[in-house]
C-alpha cells in the first residue's frame, strides 16, 4: 500500500474521474493541482446534473465517452459503501486506470487480490489514509486502524425527541431521563428511553449502549438508528436520550464533543438541562453557560431544569432556580418529574 501524505504524490496521475459527488469529491477535486474530467454517482437524481464543471455521469463506462483522457479514478465514498468501491476499483484497474482511495472503514489499496490485478495491469493503487501515523508521534498511540465504521442515516422521527443534558458529567441526567420515562407511563403514555451509556441498565430504559466507545463521526448515526429501532419496534408517543457530560463543563473538555454529538445526533425537540450545585468533583460553568451553548448547537428549546440537591446546602431549592432562570424546575430525586414532563408537552403543544 501507498499512503499519499501530499498533493504532490498525486499529480502525476492526473486526470481523474472521481466516484462520488459528495464533500470529499468536491475536496479532492478542488486540490492544488489535480484535474478532475469527470464524475460518476449511483444516486440517479445527481447524474446528468453539473458537479464542479463536469456533469455527472452514472458509470465508469459513460464518463470514459467523455473522459477518454483520463489516467486515473479516485473513489470518494462515505461508510456503508464498501461493495460500491470495491466495484468501481475493479472496474478501473480493468479498464487500465490507476486508483486512488479515501475510504476509512475500508483500505481497498490493502486488498492483496486487488494489487496482484493493479500489478497485472500495470497501475498503481494510493490509498489517502486517515494518517493515524501523525497520531502515534504526537501522543505515543493510536488505533490499528480508523474506528469510523457506522453508515450514516437520515431519519425524522414521527414521535417528539427530548434530549436530556447537564452542566457537568454525574449531574443527574440518567436519573432524569428515568424518571420522565415513569412520568410517562403513570400517566399512560408510551415511552422509548434510550441511555448513551454502559450503566443505564435501570428499567424502564428500553436499551442502552456506550456512546463514548465510537467515533465522534459515528455517535449522530448511532443515535438516529436507535431513535428509528425503538419506532420501528415499540411505536412510542415520547423518546428521552440520555446525553453525556456537558457541552460546558471545565476541567475535563475531552467528552464535551461526545455531548454535542448525541445532542447534534438527537435533533431534539426540547431540551431538559441537568444541574448539580456544589457539585464535589466536577467543574460546572452553570445553567446560563449550558443553555446557551445548547441552543447554539442545535434549533432547540431548553424548556426545564432537573436540580440535583445531593451536595446543596439544606436552604437551597428548585424554586430558586426557577426564579433565576424563569424555567420549571424540579429535584427529580424526591419529588419525581412530573412537573418537568408537564413543561415538555406545554411546549410542544405551543
Amino acid at each position: 500500500m501507498y499512503s499519499v501524505k501530499s498533493v504532490k504524490d498525486i499529480q502525476n496521475l492526473n486526470p481523474f474521474i472521481v466516484v462520488g459527488c459528495g464533500g470529499g469529491g468536491e475536496k479532492f477535486s478542488n486540490l492544488e493541482g489535480v484535474e478532475t474530467v469527470g464524475f460518476i454517482d449511483d444516486n440517479v437524481k445527481k447524474q446528468g446534473k453539473e458537479f464542479c464543471g463536469c456533469v455527472v455521469s452514472g458509470s465508469l463506462e459513460e464518463c470514459l465517452e467523455c473522459a477518454k483522457n483520463a489516467k486515473s479514478v479516485v473513489i470518494m465514498l462515505p461508510i456503508g459503501a464498501e461493495g460500491t468501491a470495491l466495484k468501481y476499483a475493479v472496474q478501473a484497474i480493468d479498464a487500465g486506470l490507476n486508483v486512488i482511495t479515501s475510504f476509512r472503514s475500508l483500505s481497498v489499496a490493502e486488498n492483496i487480490s486487488l494489487k496482484k490485478f493493479a500489478d497485472a495491469k500495470n497501475v498503481v493503487i494510493k490509498d489517502i489514509g486517515p494518517r493515524l501515523d501523525v497520531i502515534e508521534k504526537i501522543a505515543g498511540v493510536a488505533p490499528e486502524k480508523s474506528c469510523e465504521v457506522l453508515p450514516k442515516i437520515s431519519y425524522k422521527p414521527k414521535a417528539p425527541v427530548i434530549f436530556v443534558g447537564g452542566t457537568s458529567q454525574e449531574c443527574g441526567k440518567r436519573t432524569t431521563t428515568k424518571m420522565l420515562g415513569l412520568a410517562c407511563m403513570e400517566r399512560g403514555i408510551t415511552p422509548a428511553i434510550i441511555s448513551t451509556d454502559e450503566m443505564g441498565l435501570e428499567e424502564p430504559t428500553d436499551f442502552n449502549f456506550r456512546a463514548g466507545s465510537l467515533s465522534a463521526m459515528d455517535v449522530p448515526a448511532a443515535i438516529l438508528s436507535s431513535i428509528k429501532y425503538a419506532e420501528e419496534t415499540k411505536h412510542p408517543d415520547i423518546i428521552f436520550i440520555e446525553g453525556q457530560s456537558s457541552l460546558t463543563e471545565k476541567g475535563n473538555p475531552h467528552p464535551r464533543g461526545l455531548s454535542a454529538a448525541i445532542l447534534i445526533g438527537s435533533a431534539p425537540d426540547a431540551v431538559i438541562v441537568g444541574h448539580r450545585p456544589n457539585h464535589p468533583y466536577r467543574e460546572p460553568r452553570g445553567i446560563e453557560e449550558e443553555i446557551k451553548a445548547i441552543e447554539a448547537v442545535e434549533p432547540t428549546k431548553v424548556v426545564g431544569l432537573s436540580i440535583n440537591l445531593k451536595n446543596a446546602s439544606l436552604d437551597l431549592c428548585p424554586e430558586f432556580f426557577e426564579s433565576k432562570f424563569n424555567l420549571p424546575a424540579e429535584d427529580v430525586y424526591t419529588n419525581g418529574a412530573s412537573k418537568l414532563l408537564d413543561a415538555i408537552f406545554e411546549y410542544l403543544e405551543e
